[in-house]
């Protein structure tokens, strides 16, 4: 059984990143499952850090974008999402190539959200693992 709300297409999320950050760094989503949802990000010279591996606010960027978009998938249209808290445990360097992350929902409750982020390179070898905390909010609108 599916966890989502809103019914979106691949190019529906990938349009959201439009002039965003997620844009910049190269972070595409590339599946929707019934609880999980998968972008790639490009490793490249943009998203290094100066010993020329991945940067891991880069890591950490992928990470919290693909974890909020997920908590929107999953609120009403009277809500919103934030990032409250992020832990990222890098574990293995990365020059090029792509990576891949998977979200998927540890706590789908009323007001907080919390998801496991795994971030793995070409070869399924995890590069970093990472713990996103959102909190879900009335929107401004609601609100006032």
């Amino acid at each position: 059984m599916t966890i989502w709300k809103k019914s979106v297409t691949i190019n529906d999320l990938n349009n959201l990143c439009n002039n965003t950050l997620a844009e910049t760094l190269g972070i595409r989503f590339t599946a929707i499952n019934e609880r999980s949802l998968q972008a790639t990000m490009p490793v490249t010279a943009t998203v290094h850090q100066p010993y020329g591996l991945l940067h891991g606010g880069a890591s950490a960027a992928l990470a919290e974008t693909i974890a909020s978009v997920a908590s929107w998938m999953c609120i009403e249209e009277n809500q919103w999402c934030v990032g409250m808290e992020i832990n990222c445990n890098h574990v293995k360097g990365k020059r090029n190539g792509l990576v891949t992350a998977h979200a998927e929902p540890i706590h789908l409750g009323a007001t907080t959200h919390v998801w496991d982020i795994r971030i793995m390179d070409e070869s399924a070898k995890l590069i970093c693992i990472s713990r996103l905390t959102v909190a879900i909010i009335k929107s401004k609108s609601e609100a006032h």
